[in-house]
């Protein structure tokens, strides 16, 4: 290894410096370790229970470099393995989802069942195998680590990684409160949406979390919401963002803050109240009921959370679920869904995805913005008389160890927290994901390799 790996991040709390060098963006070897100790290494995020919810269903993804298949057995047990034939290593599941008693490789016709199992080896009777091979295993490869969390599904290539609950430790309450938790369970809305940008992984990653950049990147969004205020009128798409600026003009103090966890796992959130622009308005009783009014609260704020490595879930001008996946130091895949409660009414479905239109995917006001300036700092990263970015200090001085009264409210902790106006914009909760990317990264550091 001829990279410095700790040398990339200059993390000094006591002298209240944290820096990342652009390196760390753009570097072939960090990309690579990255892709063997972030990706493959821990735990990642490989999508959701209702993506596969009949015996025989089954979707792809990744971990990593690694094509992984998530298949639901013929009794309805969740699996997952690699998505590679142990014959001559062809993916074996060509489609991102569909419904399928038998996978067959499409290189040589060996055949697995739902379960993993090896049903078929074409003309094996003719094959003049030996015993040894006869005698061996011919399954799939199961994943060594595979767990769910409230229908969130996760998956590892290390055995050795922690435990599912402890990897998302505090994080997981935030999880619980995603389109309202509702007792029929979460959906992904038809109509997946894959694209990819030209710029680092980890772009996305403080994206997510950055309100810093809300009014000078999408000035465009935010003068249509205008002009439908001033139009008024039953058509109107109206967003929830609509009420978030009335709570900025109206009332003084807190608008909103964020959380750091455990191992990398973040939480910004907005003030929003209970408003009829939200989907959610017409279970607004329910929820308090089933929840409690603290968590029914939070279900209404704005909340953007990201997972470590490369879950977030977006709950701002409607609700995406968002998975990254590295293609290159200067590449990326995004694989994105609207994310919404099973058995939500027409009206709210509607009102959803609509607002969900407006502002996510290429085709909406929003992400198209926020594309193009990652590809802009991609370029921009090349500047290296003065290495060091300094994204990474607002916030410094309001930022306190642990929770706060409204994270103890439903029950769940943190390891830094920040309250703040609408202005401060807190960029220090980036920290946890470069002390949770060095922790990953530590093998590499420990082996000089």
């Amino acid at each position: 290894m001829t990279v410095d790996l700790a040398a990339l991040i200059d993390d000094r709390p006591d002298e209240g410096v944290f820096r990342v060098d652009r390196a760390i963006f753009t570097d072939p070897e960090v990309f690579a370790l990255e892709m063997r100790h972030v990706f493959e290494g821990g735990w990642v995020f490989l999508g959701l229970e209702s993506q596969a919810p009949g015996p025989h269903d089954f979707f792809t993804t990744a971990a990593g470099r690694v094509p992984v298949l998530v298949s639901r057995d013929g009794d309805g047990r969740l699996r997952a393995f690699v998505n590679s034939c142990p014959h001559k290593g062809a993916q074996l599941a060509q489609i991102q989802s569909g419904n399928a008693r038998l996978h067959v490789c499409p290189y040589h016709s060996w055949t697995f069942d739902s379960a993993g199992s090896n049903r078929g080896i074409k003309w094996q009777r003719a094959g003049c195998y030996s015993e040894a091979f006869t005698g061996a295993s011919h399954d799939l490869a199961p994943l060594p680590r595979f767990e769910g969390y409230r229908g969130f599904l996760f998956g590892s290539l290390n055995p050795d990684v922690p435990a599912l609950a402890e990897h998302l430790g505090e994080a997981a309450r935030f999880l619980d409160l995603v389109v309202g938790q509702p007792e029929e369970g979460i959906e992904l809305v038809p109509g997946a949406v894959t694209f990819t940008y030209d710029a680092n992984w980890k772009l996305q990653l403080e994206n997510c979390s950055d309100a810093y950049h809300f009014t000078s990147a999408h000035p465009s969004y935010i003068r249509v919401l205008e002009r439908r205020q001033q139009a008024g009128g039953p058509a109107a798409v109206r967003s929830i963002w609509e009420q978030s600026q009335a709570w900025s003009e109206e009332s003084e103090g807190v608008q909103g803050g964020s959380y750091s966890f455990a191992n990398g796992h973040v939480l910004n959130w907005g003030r929003i109240g209970i408003s009829e622009t939200h989907p959610l308005f017409e279970q607004a009783g329910a929820l308090g009921a089933r929840h409690g009014e603290a968590a029914r609260d939070w279900i209404f704020n704005m909340r953007n959370l990201t997972i470590f490595p490369n879950l977030q879930v977006a709950e701002n001008a409607s609700s995406q679920l968002r998975i990254i996946q590295p293609l290159a130091p200067g590449r990326t895949l995004m694989r994105t869904w609207c994310l919404a409660p099973r058995g939500e009414s027409a009206e709210a479905r509607r009102l959803r995805i609509r607002q969900y239109e407006d502002f996510f995917n290429p085709s909406g006001m929003a992400t198209p913005d926020d594309t193009v300036a990652y590809e802009s700092c991609q370029r921009g990263f090349a500047g290296r008389v003065d290495p060091w970015l300094q994204g990474y200090a607002r916030g410094a001085m309001a930022s306190q160890e642990g929770g706060n009264a409204l994270s103890a409210a439903i029950g769940a902790g943190a390891e830094r927290s920040v309250l703040a106006d609408s202005q401060l914009c807190d960029e220090t909760l980036y920290h946890s994901y470069y002390r949770a990317w060095l922790q990953r990264m530590a093998p590499a550091m420990a082996r000089g390799a």
